[in-house]
């Protein structure tokens, strides 16, 4: 292949590095609605009920972004990838859950950055599976691995609070839950990575990825509540809560498409660190919102916000040490590797590396893509109408700012992502 041109590499890295960080907003918000656990209601009902929301958002957004025709496409040339889709997708489901019981023990502020140590294993897979940064600058690898050391220590730090400031006798239960969960995490980015050197779109992967989740979501919450019939029971008694369950579902899927584009457009090895300045968002919700740590000594308060700036420090070293023309050159060997072992087609291949289109389908929307979009407004429409705000101390002041910024970032990262690749 040939390399790119240094101005269009500097283009999409800097798309790739925007939606690192609009990821990291709009995942750290999606895990606040799991504070409902400390209402009594089960993880592996919480989970399912996001689970539900991330389903319909995963199938609408990119009806409506893309097309299904579109899709469809993507799904001719590497058809291999909708196993991986669906294989990442069960890892996301089994450690969505452990994520709920972490922050049933040890609470959404020191959890976050717990089981963001996903960071260090998407370093060492893509540095070992897909050439991501051999090629670069000595400078370059100080900044990535440093970055990791820094992003360790933050870790360290917050486990330690941890150990002393969760409910008693369920520290050491809540800390291994969240580190679970990251080392799910990182393992699941292998078939992001995978999909996107062999060109397939992160809106076609991740509609195959939900079927993944689902499925083992559902099998995880049948055997977790006694059969069907005590899952059914454990819904309908949850059933004025849902709504906000499968809206954090649905947030979580806005954040993690941005995530998806920056695995592709900065690898991930960079993208993952990024999205997971997620824990500054989710300790501003913990803390600000929710009023975690109220009424804790100075000293915990210092251990925990020092532990996220250091983790978020390291996570900017990572973001600033951004691929070359070399290391890019080395990506296209890996994506001519998968390309020949899969007989994918070179061109589509090549476009898909340089952000653009492979001259497929148009994007007309057709009566399947409104029925997809149609469908899943009307179930959270439904849902909504039942919807009762619950029982929690809430800080209002603080959650129209947050959700300000949010917004902000959506509609900044969507435009540049849309001039830039056009959602390729």
């Amino acid at each position: 292949m040939d390399p790119l041109d240094a101005g269009r590499l500097r283009r999409l890295q800097l798309a790739g590095i925007a939606s690192g960080f609009t990821a990291g907003a709009w995942l750290g918000a999606a895990e606040a609605p799991t504070k409902m656990v400390t209402l009594g209601l089960s993880p592996v009902v919480i989970s399912l009920a996001m689970v539900v929301g991330v389903f319909l958002a995963r199938w609408s957004l990119p009806a409506l972004l893309r097309g299904t025709s579109a899709i469809r496409a993507d799904v001719r040339q590497a058809p291999h990838l909708i196993v991986w889709a669906v294989l990442a997708g069960c890892l996301w489901a089994v450690a969505n859950t452990l994520t709920v019981y972490a922050i049933r023990d040890i609470g959404l502020s020191i959890a976050f950055p717990l089981w963001n140590a996903n960071s260090l294993l998407g370093i060492l897979w893509g540095a070992v599976f897909f050439n991501e940064l051999r090629g670069a600058a000595w400078t370059r690898l100080l900044g990535v691995l440093g970055g990791a050391a820094v992003m360790f220590a933050g870790a360290t730090l917050l486990a330690v609070a941890s150990s002393t400031q969760a409910p008693a006798g369920h520290a050491a239960r809540g800390v291994a839950a969240a580190l679970a969960a990251g080392a799910l995490w990182g393992t699941m980015y292998i078939p992001y990575r995978k999909a996107y050197l062999s060109g397939m779109n992160p809106l076609a992967f991740v509609t195959f990825f939900t079927v993944g989740e689902l499925g083992m979501m559902l099998s995880l919450a049948l055997g977790g509540s006694g059969g069907l019939s005590g899952l059914v029971t454990q819904l309908s008694a949850a059933r004025d809560v849902l709504f906000w369950l499968m809206l954090g579902g649905f947030v979580w899927v806005l954040g993690d498409l941005f995530q998806q584009y920056a695995a592709k457009y900065v690898g991930i090895s960079r993208g993952i660190p990024l999205s997971n300045t997620n824990q500054l968002w989710g300790l501003a919700w913990g803390l600000l919102v929710f009023g975690e740590l109220r009424g804790h000594a100075a000293a915990t308060y210092g251990q925990v916000i020092g532990g996220s700036l250091l983790m978020a420090l390291g996570a900017v070293a990572i973001a600033l040490a951004s691929a070359t023309g070399a290391e890019h050159i080395r990506w296209q060997e890996a994506a001519e590797r998968e390309r020949a072992r899969y007989g994918i087609d070179p061109a589509y291949v090549r476009a898909a590396l340089a952000g653009e289109g492979t001259g497929g389908p148009s994007r007309q929307r057709t009566w399947l893509d409104w029925t997809l979009v149609v469908g899943a407004t009307a179930v959270f429409v439904a849902f909504g109408f039942i919807a009762r705000v619950p029982n929690l101390a809430l800080s209002w002041g603080w959650v129209v700012p947050l959700t300000l910024a949010m917004l902000v970032l959506l509609f900044g990262t969507g435009w540049l992502l849309w001039r830039t690749t056009r959602f390729n």
